[in-house]
């Protein structure tokens, strides 16, 4: 099983101004490509969205590949690394599910263009990336089953119907997020601000500890 990615976290440490930069290009072209898709994308978009010269940019990542693997990374890294060290405390972390799913939201909140990203690649076909996107996804679905199959819910539900339960609560929390700029449109309401996400997060983790519970 693939350890979690090292992200692009901040230290201790005062951060230099490369880095800082490089954050910000990574706020930009995440931004971007949850617009445009990967194909509809270029560097000067991200250049110009940060207010860089390309060369300036170039000394952050060497092409628009390189960036997205960033962008990828940063964002699905902490996501696995939560699930990796769930599923490493064996059953006794599986009482601590919902927290789980409030840690994970709390990432997502932080980055809603992320789940927007990931719907438009895998919506556009996007052959030429799916290894990339395979390398990062696939991980996650792994360790969600690995939980399922670990806990009590193993008794519950058929093991044919294991993926197919990771599977939707994988679209549940991705769509919430993916959905929000169509929702505003049409109710006026931010699902990214709070209180929706609070009211979205207890949601989740009542329907996590329905989902996941033993059957009596």
């Amino acid at each position: 099983m693939p350890t979690a990615p090292v992200t692009l976290a901040a230290t201790a440490q005062p951060r230099r101004k490369g880095e800082i930069t490089a954050e910000r290009i990574l706020d930009a072209a995440e931004e971007i490509f949850s617009e445009r898709g990967y194909a509809g994308t270029t560097l000067r978009d991200v250049a110009e969205r940060v207010g860089l010269r390309i060369p300036s940019l170039y000394n952050h990542f060497a092409s628009k590949d390189s960036l997205y693997a960033a962008v990828l990374e940063r964002g699905i890294g902490p996501v696995l690394g939560i699930l990796s060290e769930f599923t490493e405390e064996g059953q006794d972390a599986y009482r601590d599910s919902t927290l789980v799913m409030k840690r994970i939201m709390a990432l997502l909140a932080r980055r809603p263009n992320l789940p927007r990203l990931i719907l438009h690649e895998t919506l556009s076909g996007g052959q030429r990336l799916t290894p990339m996107l395979r390398e990062w996804i696939t991980p996650i679905f792994a360790r969600a089953r690995e939980m399922v199959e670990a806990g009590p819910a193993a008794r519950r539900w058929d093991s044919e119907q294991i993926p197919l339960l990771v599977l939707s609560m994988y679209h549940v929390v991705v769509g919430y997020f993916t959905i929000a700029p169509f929702y505003r449109e049409l109710s006026g309401e931010d699902l990214t601000l709070e209180p929706a996400l609070a009211r979205q997060t207890r949601f989740l983790t009542k329907l996590v500890a329905m989902l996941f519970a033993e059957e009596e």
